[in-house]
């Protein structure tokens, strides 16, 4: 009774923020199928109803944008009307906003989660759900495509652990919307391991729900964005370049890293997503110049996007990584990182711990659901940036900045902890690395084999555009024909439709040049198979003729494709971006060409090559 009386005392005095005000109304508000009165909301937010009203306000505008109202009459109450859902979809969204990996995958198994907004969001998408979901979607990893980032991964997570929960709380799907549409392989092995029935309406929801999530455009070499990404990270490493007086492209680690944040964090800065970064503060003390130049240079390129500070900071990371990158020491303690803040992130933790602690080696990185079931056998210890359900002796837990206080931790961490339980002396270079010989060569042998392939197989066809034959559908069948490849000719039409609808989709024309890519996967194409196809007039790629090429560059590949066709291809469509090629695709021999693109090729497989895990 005494311990209750002093919970009850601190919960009286609890002062709540006004986003905490708002995020428990909504909650209250979304999980309530019948109206709550004003006056309730006040007493539990112990505030004044006038300061609720003007919440409610605040919240209206943004309930409107996601297809929901705020319904607010005098003697009635108040609720949100809206579809089911426009209602799951704000609550995941809520939870992207204001949950963190910590709250999501921590491992506070015997503590209460203390701050109420945060409890709010658990509740409202399910934390058990969540769990049960990501054991679930662990287990059938085999099948599971490889081509989802950690962040998307763990927004397909809650969108799933919304719905099921939302379902269990009696809450439905409209049947009319979803007395349609085929059940996805994936859904019914998921629901198996989950042992969960449902009804066939919610099943064709969860079903569509998956294949948007987890399979983005699949028959896809290339994504249409790729190209504006690419372009849009060069002109910002070459500004940044110009205003340091130093040269960074050469840093292939930078690039790749810029691609690979760039594109989905801006994406949800379009969206409306909140852009949290809790090492802002230190960022602009540790790296105050650099933050302006980095700033001002995405103010210069991505005019059009207003990117907050908090995103500025994750791009200076990018940067200050590449700024700080050391050649590496030997080392004696084999370790992994987890930093599921961002790419750019765990670079700089890196650096800075091989700056710091050089008998550290850092064997890998890893997202969260990797690193708890690595076998304690590949390592000595997990640096991780959040909270992990593992035992205090696996990992430690530090901040991406790696502060002086944080180094001593972590030196002290492997004195006491680390090497009490560290491997014999005798453990071989294979152990440590994590590759033995034959694999680094079976490695070397997958990339050497699809670039000696896809080259073998590579032609320039130059050819002379007829009368009336100036659309590209006029032009697909004849330019397929060309490939010589029996399986193409049989399947010629169903291949130029899939291209065609692609290209509906949006022409991937090079900026300022008279060059297209054209692309596809398929069940129909055996081989990944490169071709170039250049004409003596303009080649109409659209209905209203404002997209046209004079050279077209045709990627195709099968549908299952393995992850070293399909990393070679995209560098081939990044290389598109540089202007000796471009040229010699306007006007060289295909033996130059050829040759052009296989020097990049092995300076790319040498970088990637370090016989490191990335």
């Amino acid at each position: 009774m005494e311990r209750f009386k002093q919970s009850f005392d601190r919960s009286r005095s609890f002062e709540y923020t006004a986003d905490e005000r708002k995020i428990i109304a909504l909650s209250r508000l979304l999980q309530h199928d019948e109206p709550i009165k004003l006056f309730t909301l006040a007493h539990e937010l112990r505030v004044t109803m006038p300061t609720i009203s003007h919440d409610l306000d605040e919240l209206e505008e943004t309930l409107v944008k996601q297809g929901l109202n705020l319904v607010r009459r005098r003697g009635y109450g108040i609720e949100i009307n809206g579809p089911e859902e426009a209602k799951r979809h704000y609550i995941s969204l809520l939870a992207l906003n204001h949950l963190d990996d910590s709250d999501l995958f921590g491992q506070f198994k015997n503590m209460a989660v203390t701050n109420p907004a945060t409890a709010q969001l658990l509740g409202m998408i399910g934390k058990e759900n969540f769990k049960m979901l990501e054991q679930a979607l662990w287990e059938l990893n085999d099948d599971w495509p490889n081509i989802l980032s950690e962040s998307d991964y763990t927004r397909m997570l809650i969108k799933l652990s919304v719905a099921l929960t939302r379902i269990e709380q009696g809450n439905m799907v409209s049947a009319s919307d979803y007395n349609k549409g085929d059940e996805i392989p994936l859904l019914k092995e998921l629901l198996d391991v989950l042992g969960i029935q449902l009804l066939i309406e919610e099943r064709r929801y969860l079903s569509q729900l998956l294949d948007n999530e987890a399979f983005p455009e699949s028959s896809l070499l290339i994504h249409h964005d790729d190209m504006p990404t690419i372009e849009g990270v060069r002109q910002l490493i070459h500004y940044v370049e110009k205003q340091l007086r130093m040269s960074l492209m050469e840093d292939r680690s930078l690039e790749e890293g810029l691609i690979q944040h760039i594109k989905p964090a801006f994406q949800r800065i379009k969206e409306g997503l909140a852009i949290r970064n809790p090492m802002l503060g230190p960022i602009k003390k540790d790296y105050g110049p650099l933050f302006s130049i980095v700033r001002n240079g995405v103010q210069e390129i991505y005019h059009s996007l207003k990117v907050p500070d908090e995103e500025i900071g994750y791009l200076v990371m990018h940067f200050g990584a590449s700024l700080e990158r050391l050649q590496p020491f030997p080392r004696k303690i084999r370790a992994v990182l987890v930093c599921t803040s961002g790419i750019g992130s765990s670079k700089l933790l890196a650096v800075k711990i091989a700056k710091e602690l050089p008998q550290i080696d850092l064997i890998g990185h890893y997202s969260w659901y990797e690193a708890t079931r690595l076998p304690p056998s590949r390592y000595d210890l997990i640096i991780s940036t959040v909270e992990l359900p593992l035992d205090p002796d696996r990992y430690i837990k530090l901040s991406p900045m790696l502060t002086p206080e944080e180094t001593n931790k972590l030196r002290a961490y492997i004195e006491g902890t680390t090497l009490k339980k560290v491997i014999p002396a005798t453990t071989t270079e294979t152990e440590v690395s994590g590759q033995s010989p034959m694999e680094r060569l079976l490695q070397l042998q997958h990339y050497s084999g699809v670039v000696l392939r896809l080259l073998d197989g590579f032609r320039v066809h130059d050819l002379k555009l007829m009368q009336n034959q100036e659309r590209l559908e006029n032009q697909l069948p004849s330019m397929l024909s060309l490939l010589s490849k029996p399986y193409i000719d049989s399947n010629r039409e169903k291949i130029t439709e899939l291209l065609l609808a692609r290209e509906q989709q949006g022409s991937v024309i090079i900026p300022d040049t008279q060059l297209a890519l054209i692309h596809t996967r398929c069940e129909w194409i055996e081989e990944p198979l490169l071709a170039l196809y250049r004409y003596d007039r303009p080649l109409l790629l659209s209905e209203d003729g404002e997209d046209q090429a004079m050279q077209l560059l045709m990627m195709l590949g099968p549908l299952k494709l393995d992850s070293y066709s399909l990393e070679l291809l995209s560098e081939i469509s990044a290389m598109l971006l540089l202007p000796d090629l471009l040229a010699l695709l306007a006007h060289g021999h295909a033996a130059s060409i050829k040759l052009f693109i296989s020097q990049k090729l092995e300076h790319y497989i040498k970088t990637k090559l370090d016989w490191r895990e990335s």
